[in-house]
C-alpha cells in the first residue's frame, strides 16, 4: 500500500536528485550579494502590512527550523490568531492534517 510519505521518493531514482531540495534552506537572501531577494521581500512585507483583514499564522511545537518564526509575524502584522500544532514538524499539513484543518475552519468561523 501507498503511503501519502513515499511520494517524496517517488520521482527520485537516487540521492543525487534530491540536491535541488537540500539547496533550498540556503536560498534565505542573507548574503550582501541577495540584495535583490531582501528587497522583494520587504516589498512583500509591506503588502502584508497594509491588509486589513486578520492574520492565521500556524507554526508546530517540534520544527526546529521555524521555532519562534510566528513572534515576526505578530510584530509586524497585529491583528495574528497563532496556533501551536502539538506533534508536528516542519509539514504540518501532513504531519497533524485533522487539527490544522481545525484550527483553519474555526479561524473562519470566528472572523
Amino acid at each position: 500500500m501507498l503511503r501519502l510519505l513515499d511520494g517524496y521518493e517517488a520521482p527520485f531514482p537516487d540521492e543525487n536528485y534530491v540536491a535541488g531540495a537540500r539547496k533550498f534552506p540556503s536560498c534565505v537572501p542573507l548574503l550582501p550579494e541577495h540584495k535583490a531577494d531582501r528587497i522583494a521581500g520587504d516589498a512583500a512585507w509591506a503588502v502584508l502590512e497594509a491588509r486589513n483583514f486578520p492574520v492565521l499564522t500556524a507554526f508546530s511545537d517540534g520544527d526546529p527550523v521555524t521555532k519562534g518564526g510566528e513572534q515576526a509575524f505578530i510584530k509586524r502584522l497585529g491583528n495574528v490568531k497563532n496556533v501551536t500544532i502539538e506533534g508536528a514538524g516542519h509539514f504540518l499539513q501532513e504531519d497533524q492534517p485533522d487539527a490544522l484543518s481545525r484550527e483553519i475552519i474555526a479561524f473562519i468561523q470566528e472572523t
